[in-house]
């Protein structure tokens, strides 16, 4: 993966091991190659390459909602309140975190990088999976086998474009929980942070 350059913004999504139907996420990935592939010859290839990514996003995000399969670990409070503080945990590594939600089977996290660079993204990433994994194993002593991941590997990043951008990004995620239906706690801390 590329560097992804610092005093950039990001939406960030994690996803709990299992939280995609295989093949279902297998289509959709291909249909992302396929956009991407063809954005290439676009006449405008960075601005096809960015609406190919955001149709991505959407079915992705349509698709982790959906929540047909896998386990809502982050439905529980005490898990929910592990992965918020962990995420907040991100501002003393030097990212900003002005706004996340949790839902039960995944989470949106808006990142601010800092302007100097040296902080790798993708390792903060990684560390964040394996504390929050490593904790709630813990949590959930004996119901998930010591084999099964707590998150899928990786993460999915969108980059944001402006100011203008950042505000839809952040109204989406603060009305998310509400959208799906979700209980009232889900539509406040632990659970969204703005």
């Amino acid at each position: 993966m590329p560097p992804i350059p610092a005093a950039e913004t990001i939406l960030l999504t994690m996803r709990l091991a299992g939280s995609v139907p295989a093949r279902a996420g297998r289509e959709l990935q291909a249909q992302r190659v396929a956009a991407q592939t063809e954005a290439r010859t676009a006449p405008d290839p960075a601005a096809a390459g960015r609406r190919a990514e955001k149709q991505f996003f959407a079915a992705f995000d349509k698709l982790l909602d959906a929540h047909t399969v896998g386990p809502d670990y982050l439905g529980r409070e005490k898990l929910a309140e592990l992965v918020a503080g962990e995420l907040l945990m991100l501002e003393e590594q030097g990212l900003q975190v002005p706004g996340f939600v949790l839902l039960p089977g995944h989470l949106h996290a808006v990142l601010v990088l800092p302007a100097e660079a040296g902080l790798s993204l993708y390792k903060t990433i990684e560390l964040l999976h394996q504390r929050t994994a490593a904790q709630a194993r813990r949590l959930l002593r004996g119901q998930l086998p010591p084999e099964a991941d707590f998150w899928h590997p990786g993460s999915h990043e969108l980059p944001i474009q402006d100011e203008a951008e950042l505000t839809r990004v952040q109204a989406y995620l603060r009305h998310h929980a509400a959208r799906l239906g979700l209980p009232e706690r889900f539509h406040a801390w632990p659970y969204v942070n703005e």
